[in-house]
């Protein structure tokens, strides 16, 4: 039996391995949130360059195209192959060569003195971002148990990585106005170096990966497949959905998305097990974030349009002016955990998902002669703060019920659905736009009534979203399951309990310790 005093001594310890196992989960969350801002940031902070860089490189418009498609392409293509790289190799490995490729580019780039230089850099970019998005997911899913502790660091991930979309026009703005272009890209390679130095000395693998061969076959169908639906889709609003631009792409990726269906179904170690889309809540959630998609990341898009084009904002004033989008995203994410002590997931989901269309519906009356306060501010907080919402529970059921094995997977997988259904729908709605201003004439208004329209039927979709939330399988409230504090290292240590619960034993064992010394002094 234990003296008082041995057992103050292991108590305090066990104390110490808890605080010590804490933060090593919030280096993971701090790694996971930052990866995913640099990449979020560089999809939006690009466009408002893209003048600048036209004068600079003197880049024709067909090259200036190619200095975005260079990224997406290559960032939707790759993105399966990233998440199971990091459930064989381990996400530490993954999430350290993504952000070493991401850097190096950037820098790349904001050298680059021809415009080839530039399409490399941004092509070898989205590899990087490939690579280290999925990394970053999966980072949160095998570390943090399925409940109210992964939920919060989602959220923390969610509202980080759209936090960075709806800077990127501010951020853009200034880098370009009072620095330079170059700026736009540079500006990753401090940030990367202090994420790199941060992560390999600290961050540690929840989990031990089983490191086997890479389907080489299915990685270059699949990658072949999603990027060749990336360059049709991006296609369709300059040639038309006839167009043989358009139309060869399209083909040529969708069958090679049926060849790497065939090819999975058949090969020992597939790249991705079809068995994963037996679990409801993956097939839906991803089924979901397609078709919202088209909605929610069109959003950005015509909200910096409008207030450019009709209101007669700058790049700087357009990036201000969406912070209240952001914010309430952000809250949106952060609130999410807590009300689903409250609230079933499913049914808070279809709360959001209404709440989003209203917002959506609601800005859909915008005008040519609109204001921030009248025509912004409401519809803008009320639609952010929904989506905030629903990308947040989506990005919990898409990776929930899903094996450690396969968290990579499953986080690659819901980021190429939220890639190729934005692809789709700016697509889309830039069709759905431009329709309905030549059609009202010319002038602020007509392109104010397109601007509308667009946002009419984004919001008409994301209601069709909401009514699929109730395919998802329902799942009890957070609050009614026991929270746990998972062990981050691959150590066959003992789990410590965790903080919360040391604290009265401690005072316990200090109370004994207290009286059996009194006592033997008396």
């Amino acid at each position: 039996m234990m003296s008082p005093m041995e057992r103050l001594t292991s108590e305090s310890d066990r104390a110490g391995k808890a605080r010590e196992s804490r933060g090593l989960l919030w280096v993971a969350v701090l790694a996971a949130c930052v990866g995913q801002f640099v990449v979020v940031l560089d999809i939006s902070v690009i466009n408002v360059a893209l003048p600048s860089i036209r004068a600079g490189l003197g880049i024709g418009e067909g090259g200036l195209q190619w200095v975005v498609n260079a990224y997406v392409i290559t960032f939707a293509g790759l993105l399966m192959l990233g998440g199971r790289a990091s459930d064989l190799f381990g996400y530490k490995k993954i999430f350290v060569l993504g952000l070493g490729v991401f850097t190096f580019a950037s820098l790349l780039g904001g050298l680059a003195s021809a415009p080839w230089m530039l399409i490399v850099a941004r092509a070898l970019q989205g590899i990087g971002a490939a690579i280290l998005s999925p990394a970053t997911l999966m980072m949160l899913t095998t570390t943090f148990p399925e409940g109210r502790e992964r939920v919060r660091a989602v959220a923390a991930w969610t509202a980080v990585g759209t936090g960075g979309g709806a800077l990127g026009g501010l951020v853009g703005g200034l880098l370009t106005d009072y620095l330079s272009w170059r700026w736009v890209l540079l500006v990753n390679v401090p940030l990367g170096v202090v994420v790199l130095i941060a992560a390999a000395v600290w961050l540690v693998e929840s989990h031990r990966p089983k490191a086997r061969r890479i389907d080489l076959l299915g990685a270059l169908l699949v990658t072949v497949g999603v990027g060749s639906l990336a360059y049709g889709i991006s296609q369709i609003e300059p040639h038309g959905w006839a167009g043989a631009q358009t139309l060869v792409p399209l083909v040529v990726g969708c069958a090679g998305i049926a060849a790497f269906i065939a090819v999975e179904h058949r090969t020992p170690e597939p790249l991705m097990p079809l068995g994963l889309f037996r679990t409801r809540s993956v097939s839906v959630a991803n089924a979901i974030m397609v078709v919202s998609g088209t909605g929610f990341y069109a959003m950005w898009y015509f909200l910096s349009l409008y207030m450019q084009n009709v209101l007669g904002y700058t790049a700087v004033q357009t990036g201000l002016a969406l912070l209240p989008h952001t914010f309430s995203i952000i809250l949106a994410a952060q609130f999410a955990s807590r009300l689903l002590q409250w609230i079933e997931s499913r049914t808070l989901l279809l709360l959001a998902g209404l709440l989003t269309t209203g917002g959506f519906l609601w800005q859909s009356s915008m005008g040519a002669d609109g204001t921030f306060l009248g025509t912004l501010l409401g519809p803008g907080i009320l639609l952010s703060f929904g989506a905030g919402l629903m990308m947040t529970l989506l990005a919990v059921a898409a990776t929930s019920g899903v094996e450690a094995s396969q968290g990579g997977l499953a986080a690659g997988l819901l980021n190429t659905t939220r890639t190729i259904g934005g692809a789709i729908g700016l697509s889309l709605l830039a069709s759905v736009a431009t329709s309905r201003a030549a059609g009202a004439g010319g002038g602020a208004q007509a392109l104010a009534s397109g601007y509308g329209r667009a946002f009419l039927v984004a919001g008409l979709i994301i209601l069709a979203s909401t009514a699929m939330v109730l395919l998802l399988p329902k799942q009890e409230r957070t609050g009614a399951q026991p929270t746990q504090t998972p062990e981050p290292t691959a150590r066959p240590e003992p789990e410590p309990r965790s903080e919360p619960q040391l604290e009265p034993q401690l005072q316990q064992a200090k109370a004994e310790a207290r009286q059996e010394l009194e006592a033997e002094a008396e």
